[in-house]
């Protein structure tokens, strides 16, 4: 099927993909565009002075927010006076001090879950992919093995029997987060200047400034895929099921409330991981530089980041307050739960449209079958706009509807997992209104580079596809 799109002689063409066709190819003028997305162009982020502020205060804020959420009743503490700054400043430092100091233990636990994960990506079977071409390795494309779903399903098989003998009980993960995130902090700020050295030691380095604090901050090289999902994610989940031990010794059952974000925690992380075969297809792959700091606060998920921590202060909160704090209707919570459900849905088969599509052009036919997969995570006869850089922008699916439709789910269930504690502190909405300010800077990023790399193609496709994120709002 063909329609045009204007009457110029010169439209770009609406088509449904072939897939006996031969796989894409990158023109000679896309080229030329790519060789200018890979150099250094403009400072970002306030340029170094910029990073620098957040590179120093971002961790200020972490252990301000946990200090209040777990010393404070969530409450939003301050100086009383201009003389009481001196002593709340010592208060504050006296809480890391004595409950995040880096000690032995959280050191053990942290470097155990490192040591662990490398050892399963190297020894579990996988599903074997084949990335997209990258531009700055002359469009080589790479294989991964693709084995995080084997990983995480071995992970929690182990920590359920070292929990069920005694041998590490879960219920500890949070009772000592405030010291597993200092660690977690140093295993940050240290993978990421050593990357940086080593990569430029090795001569790989990749869009520098020349400006050190800001390429350290920014990154040297290309994102290894290991480091998408291993970490952080599993963290995230397994400082959730802490939650509901924790609870479940204390009270003898687990709230709704805690039960959410195991589901929702689970749900992402075995999403990641399922799915694990459709990263190489993005383009946090082949254009995104590892270990960037910024990252370590994104939701894009980079290796040893500790910003992850702050997804699930609702579970700090809930774990060190009564239930009858955040206690709802059976309404309410079928509500939230229906909510989390279908922004997932959307959230999971929005991105598996757009990465088997890109697999399609690619001539990949088959793809791989793991749980759950959802219906039209796969679209048949997908439509698209040919581009002259020699890509394909697709205009089929969820992605008809709206640019971004993944951070629209995305950042609704980001959402929820502050509103299942209700008004009882606003702490945990601090992810979702982070979240929403790195998802519009991130976009401003993304149209801006489309817009370079496509020309008047991405003026047509924003024609077709009108709205940005909400289909009918923005």
């Amino acid at each position: 099927m063909v329609q045009s799109y204007g009457g110029t002689g010169n439209e770009l063409r609406q088509r449904s993909v072939d897939t006996s066709a031969k796989p894409l190819t990158t023109t000679d003028e896309g080229r030329k565009v790519d060789q200018l997305l890979d150099e250094h162009q403009t400072y970002e982020f306030g340029g170094p002075a910029g990073v620098t502020a957040m590179m120093v205060g971002f961790p200020m804020l972490m252990y301000y927010l946990w200090i209040c959420l777990w010393f404070y009743d969530g409450k939003l503490v301050y100086p009383t006076s201009s003389e009481d700054i001196v002593p709340f400043l010592g208060r504050m430092w006296a809480h890391i001090r004595d409950d995040a100091s880096p000690n032995a233990y959280a050191w053990k636990v942290y470097t155990g879950l490192v040591v662990y994960q490398l050892f399963l990506a190297l020894v579990m079977p996988g599903y074997q992919q084949e990335g997209l071409p990258v531009p700055s390795l002359g469009y080589k494309t790479l294989m991964y093995n693709c084995n995080a779903l084997y990983s995480l399903y071995a992970t929690m098989l182990t920590a359920a029997a070292l929990h069920y003998y005694h041998i590490f009980r879960l219920t500890e993960i949070i009772d000592n987060y405030g010291h597993i995130m200092s660690v977690a902090m140093i295993y940050g700020f240290a993978v990421s200047f050593g990357v940086y050295f080593i990569t430029v030691a090795a001569g790989n380095e990749i869009r520098m400034s020349g400006n050190l604090i800001y390429d350290v901050f920014m990154g040297a090289c290309l994102n290894p895929m290991w480091a998408e999902v291993r970490i952080p994610w599993v963290i995230v989940f397994f400082l959730a099921v802490s939650g509901g031990c924790h609870q479940y010794e204390q009270y003898g059952y687990v709230t709704p409330n805690m039960a959410f974000m195991i589901l929702a925690t689970w749900l992402y992380l075995n999403a990641c991981a399922k799915g694990e075969e459709c990263i190489p297809q993005t383009w946090d792959m082949y254009h995104e530089k590892w270990v960037d700091i910024l990252m370590l606060v994104y939701l894009i998920d980079i290796f040893f980041r500790w910003g992850f921590m702050t997804y699930v202060y609702s579970v700090v909160y809930m774990a060190s307050h009564d239930p009858s704090n955040y206690q709802f209707s059976t309404p309410t919570y079928v509500v939230l739960f229906v909510i989390l459900l279908t922004a997932y849905y959307i959230w999971d088969t929005s991105m598996s449209q757009k990465s088997r599509f890109k697999m399609q052009t690619q001539g990949i036919t088959t793809f791989r079958n793991t749980f759950p997969q959802l219906p039209g995570g796969t679209l048949k006869n997908p439509e698209f706009i040919q581009t002259t850089h020699g890509n394909r922008l697709l205009i089929s699916g969820w992605w008809r509807y709206s640019r971004k439709p993944n951070y629209v789910a995305d950042w609704t269930m980001s959402f929820c997992w502050g509103a299942v504690i209700g008004s009882a502190t606003i702490i945990p909405y601090f992810y979702s209104v982070f979240f929403i300010t790195v998802l519009i800077h991130r976009c401003g990023r993304d149209f801006e580079r489309c817009s370079i790399k496509y020309g008047k193609d991405w003026e047509q496709y924003c024609s077709v596809v009108k709205y940005k994120f909400i289909p009918g709002i923005y």
